[in-house]
């Protein structure tokens, strides 16, 4: 049956946006083992997987583009344009950081010290367990348009907001706890390789402080 109501608003932004952050996560998800390869020394697979995740990350640039060129203008969105917008440009960070994060360590074979490891395992647990609760709360804004921002949905998408608050925060003590145990070590290692090493610690943690960014984005759209 046609649908006067869809042809007049056209096209929903929704599901473009949605496809964008499953994409975004699909290249943090490739971090995991891409991370275990790093570990192994096993820089022949480890390259495999960065360019698959740099494959995710240009597909999630054209869905961007794409949606960028199609948001509709008019007065008839469901949400503003903006705030689509600004949603778009966070879960972009998400992709670019996984990829930048994999583009280092593989251009400089970066290998953790040994008693590093469990750490950094357990700290990028953390960021993928945020970025995958942030895909869940994204997958709900149709969802939530469809009750006008009201009832269980609404209920729902804020205490996965809830979750990411707190998922970011337990993100950080790992990170200032690995960073702890790098700086006992720093006098044994190389200085630039010290740098780089601080410098990926970072970046890791970058990406539970996006994936809670996207939840701020959503908390806005429910304020409006």
């Amino acid at each position: 049956m046609a649908n006067p109501i869809g042809d007049l608003f056209g096209p929903s932004p929704i599901r473009p946006i949605q496809k964008h952050m499953a994409k975004a996560q699909t290249c943090v998800a490739l971090l995991e083992e891409f991370l275990a390869c790093s570990i192994e020394g096993n820089w022949e697979k480890a390259e495999k997987i960065q360019q698959a995740i740099s494959e995710a990350e240009h597909d999630a640039d054209e869905i961007k583009r794409d949606i960028r060129l199609h948001l509709p203008r008019s007065l008839w969105l469901p949400v503003a344009r903006n705030d689509l917008l600004d949603l778009l440009h966070v879960q972009d960070n998400l992709a670019d950081r996984a990829k930048n994060i994999a583009g280092l360590m593989l251009g400089r074979k970066m290998v953790f010290p040994a008693t590093l490891v469990d750490s950094l395992r357990e700290f990028f647990d953390i960021s993928l367990n945020t970025s995958s609760k942030a895909l869940v709360a994204i997958n709900e804004l149709d969802e939530l348009l469809e009750t006008g921002f009201g009832g269980k949905e609404t209920t729902l998408v804020e205490n996965l907001i809830e979750e990411l608050d707190d998922l970011e925060n337990i993100s950080d003590q790992h990170q200032i706890a690995i960073r702890a145990k790098l700086f006992q070590l720093e006098d044994s290692l190389p200085a630039v390789q010290v740098i780089f090493y601080y410098k990926v610690i970072d970046m890791l943690g970058d990406l539970a402080d996006i994936s809670q960014k996207i939840g701020s984005r959503l908390l806005l759209l429910l304020a409006r």
